[in-house]
């Protein structure tokens, strides 16, 4: 069987073909059961998404303003309202429909969730005296539903400087904390509930089985939905959606666009065109890496743009981030258009954006998360590029998007290679980006990789990769004092890139990519190792 035609067979999970939309009935998915979380601008709103899927439950993200009727039509099994950056009492703070919590709808708040439902049902919001951020001890004061089979005292995750410091006489509270007197509560009349601590963070050890508790004892859930039925669904959405149409795909050898080709060649076959742009940012050998897994894998169109200097040129003595990840997409768009013009018959442009790009961008349903960094494939195509754009895999994280990866029959080596940024190398060399740097960057990488594999060590990490410092430092070489760059590792576990610790690799695995480093690598004096967790700082360096 060729790898064209194992792709298009490769086993899906069995599933009923969706029913048609209509006015005032459930809207159109494969999933028998749907719990949607309103977004109030948390940045950890697909985090709890991706906590609901877990328990095989398939979730949706929607804006915190939808009508009690939309969601009528959604027919969810529950809602869960996520957290926010806003105070409840504070003017443009975002709201929900209060008739929401009189559907008969299981209602979970957490957070500034917790403070919305409590607010509207007679509670108080305000500041407390004592914030809490970080982890904290949580006793349980009455087990009930949500809290079942919970020890009388756990540890949880807190963020928040606002607390619920009255309820209605209709609320229950279920538990507390040193310094808030109500960190758990459930509604007497109403299924609602709410939480002031983080369940869907593993910093919370045991909030799993709190979601789990809501998923299955109180809305009833039995966990029917499978990521394969996301596959199948996607591709009937994308065969209804481009028809006849010609869709380009950016490729660029990393997981995430190599699922969005398998999903779209599934969809549509020969009607995919691919564009692979050398910017000049790719790792050591990516152009090569990236054909040899394209043809290996793909029968289509592909093209190769040789970018390297104009993007270099528009990176010329830039050094602010932000202003480095515009450029780049200004670039990579240029070269897209004049690319495309070539591609006769194409109407869209197929990227591989998933959730986290898109909440750290704030553009996560139209809602009011905040900005945390600009991505470069994140709704940044002009109109006059003149394609309507497609991302299936917008709603997924990393993890779910390797395990659809596998259900449509990529090889594990290219499921399991470690992210890549879309801007490349450009946010991992720190300062100006010239061809010179990049070099030495591009090198000292490839070493790393090659030994944290060599110690069988990249299939237990999420993420690694090297970071050339805008700094140079004094040191000694063959009795000659040198002044050159310092190099900075960074390895990470995660399960969800929302959230990641740093990787604890072993001294002589460092002590290698160090020596290694600085004795082949011209330029590099120095290596240190980033032990830094997101939050409070990122994966990426820039």
């Amino acid at each position: 069987m060729t790898a064209a035609a194992k792709l298009s067979s490769a086993p899906l999970a069995d599933s009923a073909a969706p029913a048609s939309a209509t006015t005032g009935a459930p809207l159109p998915s494969i999933a028998s059961e749907r719990v949607l979380v309103l977004d109030f601008g948390s940045q950890y709103a697909q985090l709890i998404a991706r906590r609901v899927r877990e328990n095989n439950v398939y979730c949706e993200i929607v804006r915190h303003d939808i009508s009690p009727e939309q969601i009528r039509r959604h027919a969810p099994r529950g809602l869960i309202l996520s957290g926010g950056p806003k105070s409840v009492y504070e003017p443009g703070a975002p709201k929900c429909d209060p008739a929401i919590f009189s559907l008969g709808i299981p209602v979970l708040g957490i957070c500034y969730g917790m403070q919305l439902a409590c607010d509207t049902l007679g509670g108080k919001v305000d500041s407390a005296p004592a914030r809490e951020y970080g982890r904290a001890r949580c006793w349980v004061t009455s087990a009930q539903g949500l809290l079942a089979g919970v020890p009388e005292h756990f540890d949880v995750w807190m963020s928040h400087g606002d607390q619920v410091t009255r309820v209605s006489d209709e609320f229950v509270p279920l538990a507390r904390t040193g310094t808030c007197p109500i960190a758990a509560v459930k509604h007497n009349a109403l299924p609602v509930y709410g939480v002031q601590f983080h369940p869907e963070v593993t910093h919370t050890p045991l909030g799993s089985h709190m979601l789990h508790n809501f998923l299955t004892a109180i809305c009833g859930c039995s966990g029917t939905w499978k990521l394969g039925d996301f596959a199948r669904e996607t591709i009937d959405r994308l065969k209804d959606k481009i028809g006849s149409d010609r869709v380009i795909c950016g490729l660029s050898g990393g997981v995430d666009s190599a699922v969005t080709a398998a999903l779209l060649y599934r969809a549509i076959g020969p009607q995919l065109s691919c564009i692979l742009v050398d910017n000049g940012l790719l790792r050591k050998d990516e152009q090569a890496a990236v054909l040899a897994e394209f043809t290996g894998h793909f029968k289509t169109d592909l093209h190769v743009v040789q970018g390297e200097a104009r993007f270099l040129d528009a990176l010329a003595g830039i050094v602010e981030p932000q202003e480095k990840r515009r450029r780049i997409g200004h670039a990579f768009i240029e070269c897209f258009k004049e690319e495309a013009v070539k591609i006769k018959g194409a109407k869209y442009l197929a990227q591989g954006t998933l959730y986290p790009d898109v909440i750290e961008s704030g553009a996560a349903v139209d809602g009011p998360a905040a900005t945390i960094k600009l991505h470069h494939n994140v709704g940044g195509l002009p109109a006059e590029l003149g394609f309507d754009l497609v991302e299936p895999l917008r709603d997924l994280f990393k993890d779910e998007v390797r395990r659809l990866g596998l259900e449509l029959g990529l090889p594990e080596d290219l499921v399991w290679r470690h992210p890549f940024p879309g801007p490349g190398l450009a946010v991992r060399c720190l300062g100006e980006v010239t061809k010179t740097r990049l070099n030495v960057l591009r090198e000292a990488d490839a070493i790393m990789i090659e030994e944290i594999k060599a110690a069988g060590l990249y299939r237990q990490t999420s993420q690694a990769f090297a970071v050339l410092l805008p700094v140079q430092s004094v040191g000694v070489m063959g009795d000659a004092r040198t002044y050159e760059n310092v190099c900075a590792l960074r390895c990470v576990n995660t399960d969800d890139f929302m959230t990641a610790d740093w990787t604890h690799l072993p001294y002589e695995v460092l002590a290698t990519i160090s020596t290694r480093i600085i004795n082949e690598v011209k330029g590099v004096n120095r290596v240190c190792y980033d032990i830094s967790s997101k939050p409070p700082a990122t994966i990426e360096w820039e």
